[in-house]
């Protein structure tokens, strides 16, 4: 048996889907300008990756300071408690059905292992992709600020690369979590509409 219960709020699922967006965009464009494959030609490429990135940090401004105000920020506290048992849910339980180890509330959305993933994400992937990307974007002012004498053009685009993969492996990785809840759709429906079908009966971490 379970119930409905309101988890995501409408600010917190525009901005989540809007982000999804734009990093596909990201990487669409990031992977053309590398010359993984011709669709839109390198100039056009150039343009799109360069007002979508300035696009992203917009939203997440505005993001930030929604987190900041309403305390959701909370959400993405990491925590070891019960990692293990997430592990073992997502390598076998899930595969059994066994109980799902974590009960998600309007206080605690995040299972432990996707709060480990987010600070991964924030502390790793966005650095690495955002630190190369801005020193790319101005490589003609490298001379002014002093940075000739410390970076080299292509190390940094190598290691943007490396961030566009693994902001890519973390994308599949997540539309993977997606179809793991009671249905292959039941997570996608939830950031879409807001509900969140829960089991009552599964443990609070």
């Amino acid at each position: 048996m379970t119930e409905k219960v309101m988890i995501f709020k409408r600010f917190e699922r525009f901005w989540h889907w809007t982000q999804a967006t734009l990093v596909i965009m990201l990487l669409f464009s990031g992977f053309e300008i590398h010359g993984s494959y011709k669709v839109m030609g390198f100039e056009e490429a150039v343009m799109l990756h360069r007002t979508v990135a300035w696009s992203l940090v917009t939203l997440w401004v505005f993001a930030i300071f929604w987190h900041l105000t309403t305390g959701e920020w909370k959400q993405y506290i990491p925590t070891l408690k019960k990692v293990d048992a997430m592990i073992k849910y997502y390598l076998l339980g899930i595969f059994i059905r066994a109980p799902h180890p974590f009960r998600q509330t309007m206080l605690k959305k995040h299972n432990p292992l996707q709060r480990l993933a987010y600070l991964f994400q924030w502390v790793v992937i966005s650095p690495v992709i955002w630190a190369t990307g801005w020193a790319y974007l101005f490589y003609d002012k490298w001379e002014v600020w002093g940075l000739d004498k410390y970076l080299v053009l292509e190390d940094v685009a190598f290691f943007h690369v490396v961030g566009a993969f693994m902001m890519l492996t973390f994308l599949i990785a997540h539309l993977y979590l997606i179809t793991t809840g009671k249905t292959v759709w039941a997570h996608m429906k939830a950031m879409i509409t807001g509900w969140e079908e829960i089991d009552p009966d599964a443990e609070e971490s």
